[in-house]
């Protein structure tokens, strides 16, 4: 279920659309100065960029670090790796999602590798929706309100949405309506809740899968490609400035079983936005694994 925090961040959201554009929002870290001041880059809205980076923030503070957490849209994110200002993205999709800002800022961004390679961009529909293929979306666009929710505008998943899905699916008689994620949580809760049929945009990994009766669609041309690489990205000086750093990321692999349980004591059992206490009790849930993070 989506919880009352999901509903909460949409109401911020729209509040704050034009401080999310500028790469605003950032949270400061508590931990133990010393060893370096680290920012990190997350994607609004990106739920397995928010676990990593919150993942991450409490492992480095735990190591002696300082870590900020910079909530900023993609475009911004990566605009400020490139001119230095945050250090890192955890949450870069490769080779499809996000290869538009590779292109434009590669000479200014490293490239540190992928640390999950299961991820998958889809168009999901309740459990029960009597299709199972995009080819058929248009043909029973009435049933889902003649409405495809998406997610943030400029998003990757967005963007190969408009260009290509939708015209090669002959989806153009639907409104694509774009807001934000937890706006599209919000109106998946509220179809679910209500037994109508709905049709969003949606990705793997995402605790969604866990919390709603849904099914992908079919994608039988492959207009949203094939299973990805979520990298982690970091400036050009990253490496130098923060070698042990940049060596434990560069080492960094989550799968998504793992991640999943990550993601939903964060969004799907927790309701609130400090997530903190959760990340650590988390942690201590998976000692083991999360100690070889920084071997």
């Amino acid at each position: 279920m989506i919880t009352r925090r999901i509903i909460a961040a949409g109401i911020a959201l729209a509040g704050t659309a034009g401080l999310l554009v500028t790469g605003a929002l950032a949270q400061t870290g508590a931990g133990t100065a010393g060893k370096g001041h680290l920012t990190i880059a997350v994607f609004n809205g990106w739920d397995e960029g928010i676990a990593a980076s919150e993942l991450w923030k409490a492992v480095l503070e735990e190591e002696g670090y300082t870590v900020d957490l910079a909530y900023a849209d993609p475009a911004a994110a990566y605009t400020g790796i490139a001119q230095g200002d945050y250090d890192l993205t955890l949450d870069t999709w490769l080779p499809l999602t996000h290869a538009d800002y590779m292109d434009t800022y590669g000479d200014d961004l490293v490239d540190l590798g992928a640390w999950n390679d299961e991820a998958k961009l889809t168009i999901a529909v309740n459990e029960d929706a009597p299709i199972d293929s995009l080819t058929e979306l248009a043909a029973n666009a009435d049933l889902f309100g003649n409405r495809l929710v998406g997610i943030e505008a400029g998003s990757g998943l967005v963007t190969v949405t408009q260009d290509d899905v939708i015209p090669g699916y002959g989806l153009e008689g639907m409104d694509f309506v774009t807001a934000s994620t937890p706006a599209m949580l919000t109106e998946l809760q509220a179809a679910t809740d209500a037994g109508r049929d709905v049709a969003v945009t949606l990705w793997r990994p995402h605790w969604a899968y866990n919390a709603f009766p849904i099914k992908d669609l079919e994608d039988p041309d492959g207009l949203l490609g094939d299973a990805e690489g979520i990298h982690t990205v970091t400036s050009t000086a990253f490496g130098e400035e923060q070698p042990e750093v940049s060596r434990w990321l560069e080492d960094f692999r989550m799968d998504n079983e793992l991640l999943y349980s990550l993601e939903d004591a964060m969004f799907g059992a927790y309701d609130g936005d400090d997530y903190g206490p959760v990340v650590a009790e988390w942690i201590a849930d998976n000692r083991d694994w999360v100690d070889g993070l920084t071997r």
